[in-house]
């Protein structure tokens, strides 16, 4: 996996480029030079791990030919106040609607997503608790 990060010579703006030719934009905040254009980087890892988890738990209920109608994942982080100010706790909510869903089921899904299939979440739980919510409601 291959990315390129540019920084558009323009305060603490930066155009990434993914190795399959995607376009994202980062920016900091006017108090650490940025112009708030774009989200932080922080906040693309933490963006980048909703999606990693959330595409697991789709695939892994869909391959279970369950009637899965969507699938939101909001996460809320609290950081280490010293550099490097890593990720300390992170709580992963999430909202599975669909027809007759299984609690249990959506429940497993999850959980095999932070245990066995997520990088994303592996990598963080190196330095922060995760913990997972789960909330299954008729689609």
């Amino acid at each position: 996996m291959d990315c390129e990060v540019r920084w558009t010579g323009d305060g603490m703006s930066f155009v990434a480029e993914s190795g399959s030719g995607h376009l994202v934009a980062m920016d900091g905040s006017p108090d650490g030079g940025g112009r708030n254009l774009a989200p932080r980087p922080m906040e693309m890892v933490l963006i980048g791990t909703g999606g990693c988890t959330a595409y697991d738990v789709v695939l892994i209920l869909k391959r279970g030919r369950h009637d899965i109608h969507s699938c939101n994942v909001q996460l809320h982080a609290e950081r280490a106040s010293t550099d490097p100010k890593v990720f300390t706790s992170i709580v992963m909510r999430f909202t599975v609607r669909g027809r007759n869903l299984d609690p249990a089921v959506v429940e497993r899904a999850v959980a095999l997503s932070h245990e066995k299939y997520c990088s994303a979440t592996a990598m963080l739980a190196k330095t922060a608790a995760i913990r997972l919510q789960t909330v299954v409601e008729p689609g």
